[in-house]
């Protein structure tokens, strides 16, 4: 009677929201205080300040019919235009609205973009560690999921893996820089290697390979990382991003898909996306929000905190005995189980009240991912908690 694919997705949660309301459960058994819950990249950072007034001005002074009303299929002109001007500012490109089209945050962005490409039986490469979502979307675009392992240790792009799994039927690649979950930035070094392999198997191919980079934590860098700009290192690049860490707005589900100029057939690349987003229902971003952004351009939420966060967690570990991938970016810290089974580690971890994830859906067995985007008071009171995990494997 009904889709027996969409029934399994609608019974069986992910791994991260199953871990996430167990949480929510043992909160009200036990008090909130007393669980360690790192399951869900959910900012505890507040949005900035400016993001309120905006919202007050706008509501408060704006058209009403214009701020709670339709906006175009892919987005208010004016708004893709400031996106467009910062974009080029900051990046030295020089894409237009025509480029720009407003989604529902980086989901919506990336299922769009994997509808108006990918066809039955082509293959989307994605690297390990991932975020366990990818399957789904590119599952349900008709395609095929190729995984090719990240370097173990610094998880960065193996070449010659990459090289070896692109093939005839390799439409496209989805890159996630900085990293969920390892929270690895893609070096500059990395990334050239990538767009070489890329353009040499396109001549191979004589087709295009696309590149469609996921970038919802492009602001979440420490140390003075530096993150490529994807569209200037390869031409048949879409960017998919999200406000929803840089601003802290993860419920507002508003974001964009850049569609570069450089393309192949670039107006038809951006009409695949129009028509996509037209198929699933994703037209006209909340018209509120689009307003909030554009007034919000070039500001963001105090990632100082999360900084914090990533020193007091990953230095404190290392000196229990935790081995763990040091996260220039995002705010996730990716720790090797103590044992083989990641699963059955996590579950030990629930006997302290700490809720990790599991990193087999992830595409790294043998990994836990630990979101340190929580209050810097829950990450002192859980450090006695992971030192009693460490100590039960000694």
């Amino acid at each position: 009677m009904f889709v027996e694919d969409m029934v399994h997705l609608g019974k069986v949660r992910s791994e991260i929201r199953e871990i996430f309301e167990y949480g929510n459960k043992r909160k009200q058994e036990i008090g909130a205080e007393n669980v360690f819950d790192f399951s869900i990249g959910n900012p505890s950072v507040p949005a900035p300040e400016s993001v309120k007034k905006a919202i007050i001005d706008i509501v408060e002074n704006g058209d009403p019919v214009a701020t709670h009303g339709y906006t175009s299929a892919q987005g208010d002109a004016h708004v893709r235009d400031t996106i467009a001007n910062y974009i080029n500012k900051k990046f030295g490109t020089d894409i237009t609205k025509d480029n720009i089209y407003m989604t529902c945050g980086a989901a919506a962005s990336l299922t769009i973009v994997l509808n108006a490409i990918m066809e039955k039986d082509e293959e989307c490469i994605v690297f390990t560690p991932f975020f366990p979502e990818y399957t789904i979307f590119i599952k349900e675009s008709g395609a095929k999921v190729v995984q090719v392992p990240g370097e173990e240790g610094t998880f960065q792009i193996d070449m010659e893996k990459f090289e070896a799994a692109v093939n005839e039927k390799t439409k496209a690649v989805i890159v996630n820089s900085p990293n969920n979950p390892s929270g690895v930035v893609y070096s500059e070094e990395t990334i050239v290697k990538m767009c070489d392999i890329l353009r040499k198997k396109e001549k191979e191919y004589g087709h295009p390979i696309f590149l469609i980079t996921d970038e919802p934590y492009r602001e979440l860098v420490y140390d003075d990382i530096d993150v490529p700009y994807m569209i200037n290192y390869y031409d048949n690049t879409f960017v998919c991003y999200s406000y929803s860490k840089a601003l802290s707005l993860p419920g507002e589900r508003i974001g964009y898909i850049v569609v570069s100029n450089k393309m192949v057939d670039s107006k038809d690349a951006y009409a695949a996306v129009c028509g996509a987003g037209r198929v699933l229902g994703y037209v006209c971003a909340p018209s509120l929000f689009q307003k909030v952004i554009e007034r919000c351009i070039d500001d963001t939420a105090d990632i100082s905190i999360y900084k914090t966060n990533r020193d007091l967690l990953y230095n404190s570990l290392t000196e229990m005995g935790f081995e763990c991938v040091y996260p220039d970016g995002a705010f996730y810290l990716f720790v090797k189980a103590m044992e083989d089974d990641a699963k059955a580690f996590c579950e030990k971890a629930k006997e302290q009240e700490l809720l990790l994830v599991p990193a087999d859906s992830f595409g790294t067995p043998g990994y836990v991912r630990v979101s340190y985007c929580v209050q810097t008071e829950q990450i002192e009171k859980a450090l006695p908690a992971f030192k009693k995990l460490a100590d039960s494997y000694k």
